[in-house]
């Protein structure tokens, strides 16, 4: 009875997540859609914008909600368990004084080296482009900083189990830009760009100050002073170094394809971004909610070592059953009806039914490691409730090295050879990715399965899900 207890709280937890989730990737959708709407594709204040946005979101990946889960979130969460209330809100307030701190400093230093970054961001931008995309990461960057106090928040609220607020407070952030696209949609496109940007930065400030008070109320003994004394915050910095490089080879890894992106032509990075907000919604949607609900069940495990192993591998072959049922048939629907998709969602104004087209072209690479990338988060986050950092870095590092071959000999010499327009090398990037997934999520699964055991996804239940997700896209294909 407590093991089913248990299962239907995680399973409650989950749907507050995804539910929270699915409300603010609906709403990214429609900010992605009146984007697309004003902007287009094909237009050089798309492509900045687009550039520009992935820019400070480095910082944000960098010390933001992945990297706090994995360092953050097994600490604080066994404090919590441990009914250490003293302890718990030391630690807290001691990695938000770290944060702000560091966060403030590489803003400030961000902003000042923009113009030196350029060669590194967007390497085929010159000229007005050029000179708009360093004015909108300027902007955009004090905007990052505050989105990393979210995160904080994100870690603080998830540990709590209060899973709902964390995961729809970016629907306030989408909403501001949307307001912004809407307050000022008959400015020429470069100030409505700049327009836009600010709007993402209040955005940002809305997302932090709608969690905190909240958080507020769960850590009553916050103490807001960056003390490294004590052994849990030591434990959570020592695990957020290897995290954060962990996190910024990864983002090494997009700004590689962001570059080459660059040398693709007009339209490549903005096309990139429209399909991005399709093929991140099933891994946020689907990966994420299994992944965040689970670890901080899985780092307040208690027991020997032998009991510790089942609980965390009975966790994780759930898990990943409940990932594949949803993942295999979006992954099978990107691949084909990806078109029909686009064009639903975005068509319209600036963006005409040859960007779907284009875009379609993008989401279809994406799917060759959609189920790997989503099964890969739950696997890190197994490694993560171990309090083991390190090994998820080794293989990130290794997914890197070769996303950047594959996506350079795809996005280049492959094309060429086939002889396709230079604008289509963008979905060579998104499938070599994929293929540099799989190889990232066989080998956490093979290390893993040593130590705690056999874990994955039984070989009929995966033949089953892409026998039927075959069947109904070759039925859904003709009619639509």
């Amino acid at each position: 009875m407590a093991r089913a207890s248990h299962r239907d709280s995680t399973g409650r937890h989950a749907f507050l997540v995804g539910a929270g989730i699915l409300l603010s990737r609906i709403m990214g959708l429609v900010r992605q859609r009146i984007f697309s709407h004003s902007f287009g594709v094909f237009t050089d204040q798309a492509d900045a914008f687009s550039s520009a946005l992935r820019v400070p979101n480095f910082l944000q990946n960098l010390f933001g909600e992945g990297v706090l889960s994995a360092s953050f979130i097994p600490v604080y969460a066994r404090l919590l368990a441990e009914g250490d209330d003293e302890e718990s809100g030391r630690v807290a307030g001691a990695i938000f004084a770290i944060l702000a701190l560091s966060t403030s400093l590489i803003v400030l230093l961000g902003v000042l080296g923009t113009p030196y970054l350029m060669w590194a961001i967007a390497p085929g931008y010159h000229g007005p482009k050029r000179e708009l995309t360093i004015l909108l990461v300027r902007i955009l960057f004090p905007g990052a900083g505050l989105l990393v106090c979210s995160a904080w928040c994100l870690g603080i609220l998830n540990s709590h189990r209060k899973f709902f607020l964390s995961y729809s407070a970016p629907v306030i952030w989408n909403l501001a830009m949307i307001v912004t696209m809407l307050a000022y949609r008959r400015a020429d496109l470069s100030t409505l760009a700049v327009k836009l940007a600010w709007g993402t930065v209040a955005g940002s400030a809305l997302q932090f100050g709608v969690q905190l008070p909240t958080v507020l109320r769960l850590v009553r003994k916050l103490r807001l002073h960056p003390d490294t004394r004590t052994a849990h915050v030591r434990e959570v910095i020592r695990n957020f170094a290897p995290v954060s490089i962990s996190r910024g080879v990864v983002q090494i890894s997009a700004y590689v394809d962001q570059a080459l992106a660059s040398l693709l032509g007009t339209g490549a990075m903005a096309a990139m971004t429209t399909a991005q907000s399709l093929y991140t919604l099933p891994v946020s949607l689907f990966g994420m909610s299994v992944s965040a609900a689970e670890l901080p069940a899985m780092s307040s495990a208690l027991g020997n070592e032998t009991e510790i192993a089942a609980a965390l591998r009975q966790r994780l072959n759930r898990g990943l059953r409940q990932i594949a049922f949803f993942i295999v048939p979006s992954a099978m629907a990107f691949l084909a009806l990806g078109d029909v998709i686009t064009a639903m969602l975005y068509v319209g104004g600036r963006f005409t039914r040859a960007d779907a087209a284009y875009v379609w072209g993008i989401v279809a690479g994406s799917a060759i490691g959609l189920l790997a990338s989503t099964m890969g988060r739950l696997y890190a986050s197994t490694y993560y409730a171990l309090r083991d950092t390190r090994t998820p870095l080794r293989f990130a590092v290794l997914r890197v090295a070769l996303t950047i071959a594959l996506g350079y000999l795809c996005a280049f010499p492959l094309r060429r050879w086939i002889g396709l327009d230079p604008q289509w090398g963008a979905a060579g990037l998104t499938a070599s990715a994929g293929v540099a997934g799989w190889v990232e999520f066989t080998l956490l699964r093979r290390t893993l399965n040593r130590r705690i055991g056999s874990t994955g996804l039984p070989a009929p239940l995966v033949v089953r899900l892409w026998t039927a997700a075959l069947i109904a896209a070759a039925l859904g294909g003709p009619s639509s």
